[in-house]
């Protein structure tokens, strides 16, 4: 589905070179759920933008279900983000004076949806992340959980077959963090592929393969058996 090849990036910073990624290759299958980990500056969200079609890389090769992504326009590029992407950041993005229901149907404004359907759909998508009763509070009116549940709802209103998840769970506390995290693990379940950028190990564990990165490079690319599998392989003592 994702196939990267050789992807290199490079910043031009006054007259400094910064080599965000220094020739990275990487397929990732449909339904998979990864993590993208690395300390400050390993190039994990310029990765992270790169794979959204946010920014285009400086050279290499990236194709996305079949589609030469370096051959695509703008138009095309923002109809792909619209249609086959969608996007959860640390900071909600919400707007400030906005209702739930109101934030949900941007994206479908945007793919020039009628009012009926852009309508339900958005009511769809709250209600899938709980939120039913929620749909006319603005963001001052609900919790910080509840800010990402909108977020999450307003990624998932055009269907994406991929979620990019940056730092996700980043301003939540525990409780409303571990929420999030089985949500994530719900909308994968369902066969939608979930990439997230993280520096928490903990929240990394949570995905079947963790990518680290540094200095631009992979360091390692590291599978993980299902839970139940691991419990079958390290049993607990009696």
């Amino acid at each position: 589905m994702i196939t990267l090849q050789d992807i290199t990036k490079t910043y031009h910073m006054g007259t400094v070179d910064v080599h965000a990624l220094c020739g990275v290759s990487l397929h990732i299958d449909q339904g998979e759920f990864l993590s993208i980990m690395g300390p400050s500056g390993s190039g994990k969200s310029t990765l992270m933008n790169v794979v959204g079609c946010l920014d285009s890389p400086t050279s290499g090769s990236y194709t996305l279900h079949g589609r030469d992504v370096s051959r695509l326009n703008d138009r095309q590029l923002a109809h792909l983000r619209n249609q086959e992407l969608g996007f959860v950041f640390q900071q909600f993005n919400l707007l400030p004076r906005t209702t739930a229901l109101r934030q949900v149907e941007l994206p479908l404004i945007y793919a020039a949806l009628g009012i009926r359907e852009r309508r339900q759909r958005a009511r769809e998508a709250l209600e899938t992340v709980g939120l039913a009763d929620r749909m006319s509070h603005r963001p001052d009116e609900l919790s910080g959980g509840e800010q990402q549940r909108v977020a999450i709802a307003r990624a998932l209103v055009n269907r994406p077959s991929i979620i990019l998840a940056d730092e996700p769970t980043g301003n939540l506390d525990t409780r409303s963090g571990a929420e999030i995290l089985a949500f994530f693990e719900q909308l994968n379940a369902q066969g939608i592929t979930v990439i997230f950028v993280t520096h928490d190990a903990d929240i990394a564990a949570r995905s079947r393969r963790i990518i680290h990165l540094r200095d631009g490079l992979i360091e390692k690319d590291e599978t993980r058996p299902p839970a139940e599998e691991a419990a079958a392989v390290h049993p607990e003592e009696p």
